[in-house]
């Protein structure tokens, strides 16, 4: 199943915490070798883990982590203003309607259909919280991935070629995307709707009445 957990909340679960930590150090750094960070308890963190960001997970049948993104709001610390606006001619990204998709990591062994998972999440989140785009950086070998399960960014900026081509990408999410993802995943757009009720449905019902 998904769940939506704020950074602060991710104590309530201690062993999907831990585990989606653990593949992020196992994806990041030994998987595609890049420059990250891992502690002493083999947690791959940065700095904007430290900004409360939202996580959308994919909880396996045994309480681990399947998969996982980060949200955090473009008006606030990101990682594509701090390090990557020279993809984008030195343009900053700033808007109360765009989020910025961080993360984006996968379990060994996780499928195609808990990547569309997470991506039909992410949708749930723009709907429910009226945000119009994500926007992220993503490596060359993403491409792929976002094609399949029917959710390709429009690219804003890239530099490098081949698998070294690291890009800056921007999402909506059309009803008929919404649809092709779905499909990818085997799951409803009415389920997705139902978790984010579980998980912070009266929030999202404050903040659209407040």
């Amino acid at each position: 199943m998904l769940r939506f957990i704020y950074a602060n909340d991710l104590g309530v679960f201690p062993k999907l915490a831990d585990t989606m930590f653990r593949d992020r150090a196992a994806q990041f750094r030994e998987r595609l070798g890049w420059d990250v960070t891992v502690d002493t308890q083999g947690h791959e963190r940065d700095e904007y883990d430290n900004e409360n960001p939202l996580y959308v997970i994919w909880q396996n049948a045994d309480g681990g982590h399947g998969g996982s993104f980060r949200l955090l709001p473009t008006t606030g610390p990101t990682m594509v203003n701090d390090h990557f606006t020279h993809l984008m001619n030195g343009r900053r990204v700033e808007s109360p309607l765009i989020w910025e998709c961080t993360r984006f990591c996968l379990e060994k062994g996780s499928g195609p259909r808990v990547a569309a998972a997470l991506m039909l999440g992410g949708g749930g989140i723009m709907e429910r919280f009226e945000i119009e785009h994500f926007i992220g950086v993503f490596d060359a070998p993403m491409t792929r991935i976002y094609s399949r399960i029917g959710s390709a960014p429009t690219v804003l900026g890239a530099v490098g070629q081949g698998r070294a081509k690291t890009s800056v990408g921007l999402w909506s999410f059309s009803n008929d995307a919404r649809a092709r993802v779905a499909r990818s995943a085997g799951l409803s757009p009415a389920l997705i709707r139902l978790w984010l009720d579980r998980c912070f449905g009266r929030e999202i019902q404050a903040r659209k009445s407040a």
